[in-house]
């Protein structure tokens, strides 16, 4: 018998043992992938109703709204989870940098065999 979670059409985000579920955004005009990050309940169900990305900070222990501070917002304009609910799909459209370094994404650089290298495309 197949899992509901994975056929039916609830929503029902399986989250880790912190609370948490990871979520990947990309750029839905162009694709590219612009950052990682992981969301709790209350973060999803804001970014739900607001259409724009909340995030919970590991780091900080908190939640965030992207480009509060900083005005780069990312606007949601589809949501899509995987087939196990672990994992989030964000397309959004960038109101700016989606990197706190200031770069359009956060996957700026490429691993080599001598270490990173910075890519400017």
């Amino acid at each position: 018998m197949t899992d509901p979670r994975e056929s039916g059409l609830a929503l029902d985000p399986k989250y880790d043992a912190n609370g948490l579920i990871t979520a990947v955004v990309t750029d839905s005009a162009t694709g590219e992938v612009l950052m990682l990050a992981h969301m709790n309940a209350q973060a999803l169900e804001l970014t739900r109703s607001t259409a724009i990305a909340h995030f919970w900070s590991r780091s900080r222990q908190s939640l965030w709204k992207k480009g509060e501070t900083s005005g780069h917002i990312l606007y949601v304009e589809e949501l899509r989870i995987d087939c196990d609910q672990d994992a989030l799909w964000i397309r959004a459209r960038p109101a700016g940098p989606a990197c706190h370094t200031g770069e359009r994404s956060c996957f700026y650089r490429r691993v080599t065999a001598d270490g990173l290298e910075r890519i400017d495309d």
